[in-house]
């Protein structure tokens, strides 16, 4: 007998399904030669400080640092849990070889691996390494499935990982509490993870509270309609700025060279994790969390790819078989037909497999995507059109740069014009798009023609600015800052090379961030997170850098990452660590300042204004409802699956070739009605 164990349910549902396992029995499937169970994320934890030793159940001072000779687990007391383990063990027992069928990461390996453990497993064990749900993504993964000792460094690394987060944050967190936790005795969590994450917050907070505003003066030209800006720069005294507008003001202005450059740019990236989550809470003001939550619901109705990856590339694999997604993307076909018209480009951009590891980035599967309804949906027309900009023409733009003189000073002019917008015809629509041509941008004026030589009259100004401090975190901007260890970079490339030292895995980031609000130590101001006087306290107190430091934290994941590669070993990790603890205790010891820390307790009853974890659910915590925006978040009234398309001559449904006959002329639903308007009309 073969055992299959998965993650969820809903996932070995589909798994038993597709190996005929289609008897239900009580916590598992049957058929044949197989049998699918399985566990509900976490079944077995790291044991806790009483577990090894009766002298380390009350937190007491003197006990610390606690540091187990050896690690072992347990099986969390949970009844439903005690259930499922039982069962699980039980085909284990009987089984011949089992197939791990985790979710295809370091974190479903950790919780596969527990649980074989500790039902003292002794046959053969395999893998199945799939990354997406799609039934033919299934077979495959069952046609190759690999010895499981090919993951084993997957496993350490996770199992070092889980270690180093209970050696920092049962001391730390004891630590800080016992000596600084004030009368009430409050509980100060420390965290490997959490606690850089929160000095950067404070830090950002420091950095505006220290911010000194000053008032700075720039020198303009108005020239037959275009704005010209002083090549001076800025001007910090006042009379000088006048000075340099009297100066220029009698004088004409002579263009002095006219140059243009053709350019390029190319199709925006696909999306990883961390890009999705910031992309949603720009757009849309969505949580990490929350987004976090929806992907993965996308990926268990089979209609997106794994989703816990941090990568934006595809492996090169995967090249032959986007015509097929492509084509099975029928709601777009639309848009997809230039792309499948002629050969599709394979840029390094998107297929590069020195960049790709256990998992490409986020992509549709071709799965209709008829199940979704809602944010859901929202989400995938986001990865969907994401992923075919990526085979569009680059946009070609023409840049233009003026420069004049007016007497001795110099001024330019910048201007850029689209020639052929390529891939930009997609987000031609979105006001959303950090891509769109909005118009604001100065680089992006459309200037008039001027002759090198020309000159006449001109409209000197000055224009006040003063400068501004830098702006608090929103959940987007602190994501990326996670991922890079705390340095600001725009560029892609250099991002991608800053991930490996980032804090946290992209996995881990969303729950990072909700656990600050939950202790209290940080809170939301609109979209901005800013810190408590609680979790800014905390950070002052701690004076061990390593413990608070982003890029430390950085280093530490990146020793993680060789873990898994095989190139670092764990034992040396988790030394690091207890040495770290053991100095950390000592150096606490020795404050003798009285300092108290409190934390400001949620009153009962009382509206909290931060996110919280409620109790495990399979169903994404819903983001505030949003007004309809395009066509497919609109769900057809009559079959309830498709949504509505803009034909020739009316409105029709997504599943008109299922048979679908609604229908909505343009002489009683005009075509330019906006989906919003539409909606609201079918309603009634």
């Amino acid at each position: 007998m073969k055992v299959c164990i998965t993650e969820k349910p809903s996932v070995a549902r589909d798994i038993a399904a597709i190996l005929g396992a289609s008897q239900r029995r009580d916590g598992y499937f049957e058929g044949g030669d197989w049998c699918v169970t399985w566990t509900f994320g976490h079944l077995c934890c790291l044991k806790e400080p009483h577990d090894y030793s009766a002298l380390w159940k009350p937190w007491t001072l003197s006990r610390l640092p606690m540091v187990p000779d050896k690690f072992g687990i347990k099986l969390i007391d949970v009844d439903s849990y005690k259930r499922q383990f039982a069962v699980i063990k039980s085909l284990i027992e009987r089984a011949d070889e089992v197939i791990n069928c985790g979710d295809a990461g370091q974190e479903g390996e950790l919780i596969q691996r527990w649980v074989m453990q500790k039902a003292d497993i002794k046959c053969p064990v395999k893998r199945l390494w799939i990354s997406s749900l799609t039934d033919e993504s299934i077979r495959e993964g069952f046609q190759s499935l690999e010895p499981a000792e090919k993951f084993d460094n997957l496993y350490l690394a996770g199992l070092s990982r889980a270690i180093g987060d209970w050696l920092l944050g049962m001391n730390a967190t004891r630590l800080y509490s016992l000596r600084y936790g004030g009368g009430n005795r409050n509980i100060l969590s420390v965290g490997r993870v959490q606690t850089p994450t929160l000095a950067l917050i404070v830090e950002r907070q420091r950095e505006i509270d220290n911010f000194i505003p000053e008032d700075y003066w720039e020198l303009h030209t108005d020239y037959r309609g275009a704005d010209f800006s002083a090549s001076s720069g800025r001007f910090t005294d006042h009379e000088k700025a006048k000075d340099a507008l009297e100066k220029v003001k009698p004088l004409p202005l002579e263009i002095t060279s006219v140059s243009k450059k053709a350019g390029r740019e190319a199709p925006p990236r696909l999306f990883d994790l961390t890009s999705l989550q910031v992309e949603c809470n720009r757009r849309w003001g969505w949580t990490a969390d929350d987004t976090l939550k929806l992907i993965q619901s996308l990926y268990e109705k089979k209609v997106t790819t794994y989703p816990r990856v941090d990568t934006t590339y595809l492996s090169e694999d995967i090249y032959p078989k986007v015509p097929d997604i492509l084509k099975r993307m029928t709601p777009y076909a639309a848009i997809t037909a230039p792309v499948l018209g002629a050969k599709i480009p394979k840029s390094k951009k998107v297929f590069d497999n020195t960049k790709v590891t256990d998992h490409h980035a986020i992509i549709p599967t071709g799965q209709a995507p008829s199940a979704l309804v809602g944010l859901e949906r929202q989400l995938y027309h986001l990865i969907a059109l994401r992923f075919i900009a990526a085979f569009y023409p680059d946009c070609r733009f023409e840049g233009t740069t003026v420069e004049a003189r007016a007497g001795d000073t110099a001024f330019k002019a910048t201007g850029k014009v689209i020639v052929e917008p390529g891939w930009r015809t997609l987000f031609a629509s979105d006001k959303n798009d950090k891509n769109a041509d909005t118009g604001e941008n100065a680089d992006d004026a459309v200037l008039p023609a001027f002759t090198k030589g020309e000159s006449g009259p001109h409209a000197p100004r000055l224009a006040k600015k003063t400068t501004q401090p830098p702006k608090l975190y929103t959940e987007g901007t602190l994501l990326r800052a996670m991922e890079t260890a705390g340095k600001t970079v725009d560029d892609d490339e250099l991002r991608d090379a800053m991930k490996e030292n980032g804090i946290g895995r992209p996995s881990t980031r969303a729950a990072i961030i909700e656990t600050l609000f939950k202790r209290g130590y940080i809170e939301r101001r609109r979209k901005s997170i800013a810190p408590t006087p609680a979790g800014v306290d905390l950070i002052a107190t701690i004076r061990d850098e390593l413990l608070k430091s982003a890029k430390l934290t950085g280093l530490w994941e990146n020793k993680l990452r060789r873990i898994e590669r095989g190139d670092y070993s764990p034992a040396e990790f988790i030394g690091e660590l207890k040495e770290m603890i053991t100095r950390i205790v000592q150096e606490v010891m020795n404050d003798n300042s009285g300092h108290r820390i409190n934390v400001e307790q949620e009153k009962p009853g009382a509206k909290s204004t931060k996110s919280t974890k409620k109790a495990p659910s399979d169903k994404p915590k819903t983001p505030r409802k949003k007004p309809v925006k395009s066509l497919d978040e609109i769900t057809c009234p009559e079959c309830g699956k498709g949504h509505i398309l803009r034909g020739r001559s009316a409105y029709g449904c997504s599943r008109f070739a299922d048979g679908c006959s609604f229908r909505l002329p343009f002489d009683k639903y005009p075509a330019d009605l906006t989906p919003a308007q539409l909606a609201r009309k079918i309603k009634k």
